[in-house]
């Protein structure tokens, strides 16, 4: 049987997208200072890294935001708890507009570097910080996308119905945890913009400054690519990197590249998953149902 660590796999049922040729999930990872903190203690006094990270919920959540209320597109936002502690005005914000605020862990600690037990407590902690701040979060992606089986396992019991966390697929499924069924909406480090403008000298969290329209022709290739194969195209952004104007003028281009092909749809992603986890025909493995 194909499983994901002895949890049963199971496909989408096939109107996941309805007619449309590919659907996108336009997604961004509010990080904020976290992935700096989580390094290291030591970072903090780092006026200069600090601020860099600082300009996604000062700056750039903003211009996202009002670009998302321009074009009228459904978006995603995941919040580390830490990060909804230091900016609840953030939070807000995202909800005030009608989006989506998922969960991204507490710390920004990726899960593999975690005890069992620490595991368990970011992701506690993680949603206790956003409630405080007025969400109520139905999803997860792990922090630098680095998940356990535990951190997957753990999740129904806390009211997470989704994962955006891994890569074996470029559409979505379903996921029997043990504890719960969950919906995998599967993610691609080519369509996050982490690979294409992270620079940082220290802590060394990426080296590589990109052009935006390379990064645009990038992403916009990739989305033809998954028109032929009936895909999910889950678009991951930070704030801190794609809210600089050249590089939301990126966004803005692989927004108008999936309008002018006239069969690409635009999703939440907790509506798209609250879609698969409705459908009870969805009871057989893979192997059991030919996939």
């Amino acid at each position: 049987m194909h499983d994901v660590d002895g949890m049963a796999r199971h496909p989408a049922p096939d109107t996941w997208r309805g007619a449309a040729a590919a659907m996108v999930l336009l997604t961004f990872d509010v990080d904020a200072e976290s992935p700096i903190l989580a390094a290291g203690d030591e970072y903090a006094g780092h006026l200069s890294t600090m601020s860099h990270q600082a300009y996604g919920p000062r700056v750039g959540l903003a211009r996202i935001l009002d670009l998302l209320r321009r074009r009228d597109m459904p978006a995603t936002f995941f919040f580390p708890g830490i990060v909804a502690e230091r900016w609840p005005d953030a939070v807000v914000a995202v909800l005030a507009a009608g989006h989506e605020v998922g969960l991204h862990g507490y710390t920004h600690r990726s899960p593999t570097m975690l005890s069992d037990d620490e595991q368990r407590l970011e992701l506690e902690r993680g949603l206790e910080a956003l409630r405080r701040a007025g969400a109520s979060p139905v999803g997860y992606r792990a922090p630098m996308w680095s998940t356990t089986a535990l951190t997957l396992r753990a999740l129904p019991a806390l009211g997470i119905r989704y994962d955006s966390s891994l890569f074996d697929d470029d559409r979505p499924y379903l996921l029997e945890t043990g504890s719960g069924r969950v919906a995998e909406l599967p993610v691609h480090w080519s369509l996050d913009d982490w690979e294409q403008y992270m620079y940082i000298p220290a802590p060394d969290l990426g080296h590589t400054i990109k052009r935006p329209s390379e990064v645009a022709g990038l992403w916009t290739e990739e989305l033809d690519g998954m028109r032929s194969t009936g895909s999910l195209c889950v678009l991951t952004c930070h704030p801190f990197l794609s809210g600089r104007p050249g590089r939301l003028r990126a966004i803005e281009r692989f927004i108008d590249f999936a309008d002018e092909c006239g069969d690409v749809v635009f999703a939440r992603a907790d509506h798209l998953a609250a879609s698969l986890l409705a459908d009870d025909g969805a009871t057989g493995s893979e192997d059991e149902r030919g996939a």
